[in-house]
């Protein structure tokens, strides 16, 4: 009886590939659950030392007693609030410099920075303080918020014309974290100010531009920042020793005059406009990682296309076992290439992974194709693509160009190969 191998084996090899789906599954799992593992890390990090800052500032706040009459069940009764007006800089020019290193909790890293930031400037020097019945003003205080007040290294000092005056601890600001320099009528009349701030933060770094005109200078060490802000930089250089950004605007694009309402009783707007730059790298391992596990199947169906040719072309015959092994060995070493990453970092795991992987199906195919000469071709042909899939995972903006350029080639050598086959004749072969 006439055996239709050829439509057999099609469909076996469809509904193995299919079942090769579960185990990459798991492995996309696995990564997702070592990512959060990463993440859980750098929080503890972050809770035992200084996290991601943000600042806004500086700003002179002045608070007035706000005294009004409400009427209630025809009865008058005197009432009092606290309001207050934000006097922002007209000039600001904030000088930083970035320096990151990185910190290890087991196997985890985040990037921590030490920076000392520059802020000179001047706010209006024509300025008068309401009074009346009213408005009753308090004592005027020039404050910065910060996220993590943790990450002060050092006590500042606001230089405000001649005048040096000590920070306190604090906002004033409705119990946000920050610090505060009280100020008093004769300091008020001079608007020229600076203020040297060391700070420390992990990740990330954003400065809210609260001048009339700001222009911001930061350099550091890291090679690959990421501007994730509001504002791109006017200008930035990244290099393999550090990088160097320049950012500019002014209220016309902020809008932060309207932001800051005046004699506001409740807090500020604080949904504000920063500059931010990011110290995460753009694609981590675990990117890498899941990238490359989404290419498994393509990896797959690739290997089991060229074994199916070599059964077509040799007239070998390759039992859908020896298939399913193979599969299965390129499924391990994605869970390899993971478990290696967090030790080694992703290039030398992905290479360690890549020539075991390779090797092990060199050995195994010599056997089960017909010889070494056969073995070692196809190992080579399988080390050729693990190689062409690394390009591809780092080459983030042409990825998929050369994931589409790599099917199109690969589609190309299958039809010039079989270009004449007779493929009637193959699929009412007998087995011998």
């Amino acid at each position: 009886m006439i055996k239709q191998i050829l439509t057999h084996k099609v469909s076996l090899l469809i509904i193995l590939t299919l079942l090769m789906l579960l185990p990459v599954q798991s492995v996309l799992e696995l990564n997702h659950e070592r990512q959060s593992y990463r993440t859980e890390a750098i929080q503890s990090m972050m809770r035992s030392a200084s996290g991601q800052q943000q600042l806004i500032g500086p700003i002179i706040v002045q608070p007035y007693t706000h005294i009004y009459w409400k009427e209630t069940e025809n009865k008058t009764t005197r009432e009092e609030e606290t309001v207050y007006e934000y006097i922002l800089p007209e000039k600001l020019n904030i000088q930083g410099n970035l320096q990151v290193t990185p910190r290890q909790l087991g196997i985890y890293k985040a990037q921590v920075y030490k920076t000392r930031l520059s802020f000179t400037g001047s706010f209006p020097t024509q300025r008068a303080v309401k009074s009346s019945e009213q408005l009753i003003p308090q004592t005027a205080y020039l404050t910065f918020l910060l996220s993590d007040a943790r990450g002060i290294n050092s006590v500042p000092e606001l230089q405000l014309g001649e005048e040096f005056i000590a920070f306190a601890p604090g906002s004033n600001m409705n119990n946000k974290a920050g610090i505060h320099a009280p100020l008093n009528s004769s300091n008020l009349s001079d608007g020229n100010f600076k203020i040297e701030l060391d700070l420390q933060g992990m990740e990330s770094l954003a400065i809210a531009p609260v001048g009339r005109d700001t222009q911001y200078h930061l350099q550091g060490n890291w090679p690959h920042p990421n501007f994730i802000g509001d504002f791109l930089p006017t200008q930035h250089t990244s290099e393999q020793n550090g990088f160097a950004a320049d950012w500019q605007t002014s209220w016309f694009a902020t809008d932060m005059e309207q932001k800051f309402g005046n004699y506001a009783a409740t807090e500020y707007d604080q949904n504000l406009p920063t500059f931010n730059v990011s110290l995460i790298q753009p694609v981590d391992q675990y990117q890498l990682n899941e990238r490359a596990a989404k290419y498994a199947l393509l990896f797959i169906g690739l290997t089991f296309v060229s074994f199916f040719m070599f059964e077509v072309l040799k007239g070998l015959r390759v039992h859908p076992v020896q298939y399913g092994l193979v599969g299965m060995g390129l499924i391990i070493f994605y869970v390899v290439l993971l478990a290696f990453t967090e030790q080694f970092g992703f290039a030398t795991a992905y290479l360690s992974a890549a020539t075991a992987t390779v090797l092990l199906n060199t050995f195994y195919l010599s056997h089960i194709l017909g010889g070494k000469k056969t073995g070692l071709l196809f190992g080579g042909l399988l080390g050729l693509v693990y190689g062409v899939l690394y390009i591809i995972l780092n080459a983030e903006n042409i990825a998929l160009l050369m994931g589409a350029i790599l099917l199109f080639v690969v589609l190309a050598i299958i039809m010039f190969l079989t270009r004449k086959l007779d493929w009637y004749a193959i699929n009412q072969r007998t087995p011998g």
